[in-house]
């Protein structure tokens, strides 16, 4: 649990911080719509080696963007376990008794793994290096547009801010959690599956009150605070988009653009 990255800020000085959130969600969105092109391996690898660079600008260590992946690798085993069962096309690889691997289902695989690995990567280099509130500023902004058609923007921007912020905290109260019930002799990874069942209803319900009880002195706070949905605020920080923020998104259009040639090619 420890090693669930998405959602925590870093505070540390660089480029990438210091740009505008706006610029940062949207070159962020052409990035991930990019991956979704299939360019092929030397697609993935254009874009692999452009978020290395923007992580290396941020200063931001490739150990950390690691953390965030760990938790994937078992539905990455699961991907690979059910192609194996599903795709029965291409050249047989090897066998294992009567089963055959096929060589399409492993590719499958891979592609849906690099597109995994690189959405995480990029996710998750935009929420270190964005600060909570800089984040539903941004998502505010790029939001208005739909106001008029009465799409409640800043609810939205709100949500969605306060879910990311909240994400490493239960995390981290999940495993609080867990080592209270592991010191009370609970056995988490052993027993039988009745045993596995209670054990985990033993972590489930403590982690929904502490959760319920966050939720509400986060909804009393803002009320004693004179916050109301729909109603007319100003801002203390009004955000500006500099050159290097277009720049950001610029290199972003033309990647997706690169992307989108390589899928015509390939």
């Amino acid at each position: 649990m420890g090693n669930f990255t998405l959602g925590r800020y870093i505070p540390l000085d660089s480029p990438i911080h210091r740009m505008d959130p706006r610029a940062k969600i949207l070159a962020m969105l052409l990035v991930l719509i990019a991956i979704f092109f299939p360019a092929g391996w030397i697609g993935y690898g254009i874009i692999f080696v452009c978020v290395s660079i923007t992580i290396l600008i941020g200063k931001l260590s490739f150990k950390y963007i690691l953390k965030s992946m760990k938790p994937m690798m078992f539905m990455m085993l699961f991907l690979l376990i059910m192609n194996c069962l599903v795709l029965k096309t291409g050249v047989p690889l090897f066998h294992i008794g009567s089963f055959t691997v096929y060589n399409d289902a492993v590719f499958q695989t891979l592609y849906i793994v690099v597109r995994l690995l690189l959405m995480i990567m990029i996710t998750t280099c935009l929420t270190a290096t964005t600060k909570p509130l800089d984040m539903t500023l941004g998502i505010e902004d790029l939001l208005k547009p739909f106001q008029k058609i009465h799409v409640p923007a800043h609810e939205i921007a709100m949500l969605i801010s306060i879910a990311l912020r909240f994400i490493p905290d239960l995390i981290d109260e999940t495993t609080r959690i867990m080592k209270a019930q592991e010191s009370r002799g609970v056995d988490l990874k052993e027993g039988k599956m009745k045993e596995k069942i209670m054990a985990v209803l033993s972590l489930i319900v403590p982690l929904f009150v502490s959760a319920f009880q966050r939720a509400e002195d986060l909804a009393n706070a803002m009320e004693a605070r004179g916050y109301a949905p729909g109603e007319p605020r100003t801002r203390y920080k009004v955000l500006k988009m500099e050159m290097r923020d277009w720049i950001l998104l610029l290199c972003a259009f033309l990647l997706l653009v690169g992307m989108i040639v390589l899928s015509r090619i390939v």
